[in-house]
């Protein structure tokens, strides 16, 4: 994939997620400091743990601050909008619902094509299941030690169809490339399977069974 669309699409999703955690941290009645720690955890969680996974030292977001800058700032100006209160109108409540969908599935998989062909382009390449662990690890990790810090069920063991288009995603990206070759239709192949599997959940209200256990 275009490394400038790549980008424009994973800092979507750093703002994205950076917005969730924020939101997260508010209802959980965190202060400023909390707000911005969510945040920031959440939009880079999880390439910092795959650079840990790779041994790419010191991880990616220390070597390239600009992760970080755009997840605090967001969080401040979600901040900055939640204390004054600002209600929003019922109107446009479904409009902004749909917006964060889109970014959020948007962030998830560019998060997780970067993650898998960083996999890929680190010395264990070959390793097919790491390449594709690292490239999920990406995607889903940092709303993983978000809904931590918050003491909450992570999202991902809940959420309907959010972990399974991502793990969907880094399986087809990876064989592709492992019997093709070609860098660029495995990205496009593994985006856009996370993005459809996620519009058809959301259009289906498709969700992964669950047992519920009596008292």
């Amino acid at each position: 994939m275009n490394v400038f669309l790549m980008t424009i699409i994973e800092n979507i999703g750093i703002i994205a997620f950076a917005i969730s955690g924020a939101v997260v941290a508010a209802k959980k009645d965190m202060d400023i400091f909390g707000i911005n720690l969510l945040a920031l955890v959440t939009a880079t969680g999880g390439g910092l743990i795959r650079d840990i996974i790779i041994d790419n030292i010191p991880p990616a977001m220390f070597v390239n601050p600009a992760y970080t800058i755009i997840s605090l700032l967001t969080a401040n100006i979600a901040f900055l909008i939640m204390y004054l209160k600002k209600p929003m109108p019922k109107a446009m409540t479904p409009l902004y619902d749909t917006l964060i969908f889109w970014l959020d599935t948007l962030g998830l998989a560019a998060f997780t094509v970067d993650g898998a062909f960083m996999g890929i382009h680190s010395p264990y390449g070959d390793n097919l299941f790491l390449v594709a662990f690292v490239g999920i690890v990406t995607g889903i990790g940092g709303g993983i030690v978000r809904d931590v810090f918050a003491d909450n069920i992570p999202a991902v063991l809940i959420k309907h169809v959010y972990a399974i288009a991502c793990i969907a995603g880094a399986i087809v990206l990876v064989l592709l490339w492992k019997y093709t070759g070609n860098e660029l239709l495995s990205s496009l192949a593994g985006f856009f399977t996370i993005v459809i599997l996620r519009f058809l959940a959301m259009h289906f209200k498709w969700n992964l069974p669950t047992v519920h256990l009596g008292d």
